[in-house]
């Protein structure tokens, strides 16, 4: 899989950017602050409808535009198709497919599958377990794009039933039953999107496990073993995930009780308290939980490890995903760098942002684009090194 041709219009600081890409190795060179990440990005977003630089989609429209157009065309196995994305400030995304409208933007997702590697992924090691939810749901979804679904609907669930908590808990005082009796319905809504999330994020992890002890030794030969776990705040849940079962039905039934449990707790606190919303990846090194732990080298290593194995996964399946590799080489010292090209000189196509030459791995045969500023009403450009 590559990306043939990438146009974006008003997104991030491009008025207009149209390349014509191919298979193999380009790099993006330019100082910071000149756009190149932003290329990366659109495509990323293209890949999973998310920034990984943003939690929202307003800073993605340049200023002074009340729109962002993203458009690329992916060749896969000598098929192409077109996916095209519309922000829009203050309404919902669009998308189009072979140039075609679609209902609903997830319905693209798929079309582009795409690993990224960038200096944001020391989080996923060192941040809140947010996070290593968000790296679980992105690849679950780029493997099967139907748990993109699965999981915009369990949040809204979540949204819902904490708005409704929210009043439940003074109506109970009052005496009034009919919004607990309401609450009792969400409870099995919760439980019902919920357990398809634990399911396949659990299948996840018991595949990801062995690629991530692999991908980890590839980095750091001489450290401590990488593992990885699913953890829950409910007890039934983590003893489900740990004998790696993936029944919907025992998920489910876990929830209910643990919610009828925790009945009282959400009612005074006013916040939902059960539900894979607050679960977490645990990753270890040896005997150790690597948040807390790890070395920076091992924190590196562990987060190239994630991403690793999530392209293993993915070549797995059948298809190369697009390799985008954002300023990281910076990031990494000598060892870690030549094995994260190794990987890299195997891929499809791989697309570098990179602020300087000098920071690339020697004897790279890559195509190089370097990306310039212009003082006129046109922005940002690039032109082709030879």
């Amino acid at each position: 899989m590559y990306v043939r041709h990438l146009v974006l219009t008003d997104f991030r600081s491009w008025p207009r950017a149209d390349l014509e890409l191919g298979p193999g190795q380009t790099v993006f060179v330019a100082p910071n602050g000149y756009g190149k990440t932003n290329l990366v990005e659109a495509l990323w977003y293209l890949a999973t409808l998310g920034s990984h630089r943003v939690a929202t989609d307003a800073p993605l429209i340049r200023a002074g535009a009340d729109r962002a157009v993203l458009s690329a065309i992916v060749a896969n196995d000598g098929r192409e198709l077109a996916v095209d994305l519309e922000i829009t400030t203050g309404r919902a995304n669009k998308a189009r497919l072979n140039r075609s409208p679609v209902r609903s933007p997830r319905e693209v997702l798929g079309v582009l599958r795409a690993v990224l590697f960038a200096p944001e992924d020391l989080a996923l090691v060192r941040g809140d377990p947010g996070e290593r939810r968000r790296y679980l749901d992105e690849v679950a979804t780029t493997r099967r794009p139907r748990i993109g679904g699965v999981r915009a609907d369990y949040d809204k669930v979540v949204r819902q039933r904490t708005a409704l908590l929210k009043t439940a808990g003074p109506a109970r005082y009052r005496g009034e039953s009919g919004v607990l009796d309401t609450l009792e319905v969400w409870d099995g809504h919760l439980a019902s999107h919920g357990a398809q999330l634990l399911s396949a994020r659990v299948e996840l992890v018991n595949e990801l496990g062995p690629e991530v002890e692999k991908a980890y030794q590839l980095l750091a030969p001489a450290s401590r073993p990488a593992s990885v776990r699913y953890r829950s705040g409910t007890e039934a849940v983590e003893a489900a995930a740990a004998a790696g079962t993936v029944d919907t039905a025992v998920y489910e039934a876990a929830l209910l009780e643990e919610l009828g449990r925790r009945r009282s707790a959400e009612l005074e606190r006013g916040v939902c308290l059960v539900g894979p919303h607050r679960d977490d990846l645990e990753l270890r090194l040896g005997d150790q939980p690597a948040k807390g732990f790890a070395s920076h080298g091992e924190s590196w290593s562990m987060a190239l490890g994630l991403r690793l194995a999530a392209y293993e996964l993915l070549r797995i399946d059948g298809t190369d995903p697009v390799l985008l590799l954002d300023d990281v080489f910076a990031e990494l010292d000598s060892a870690r760098r030549h094995a994260l090209a190794k990987v890299a000189a195997s891929a499809e196509q791989v697309l570098v942002t990179a602020a300087v030459p000098d920071d690339l791995p020697g004897n790279w045969d890559a195509r190089r684009i370097l990306v310039g500023m212009r003082d006129d009403d046109t922005g940002r450009i690039s032109e082709v090194l030879a």
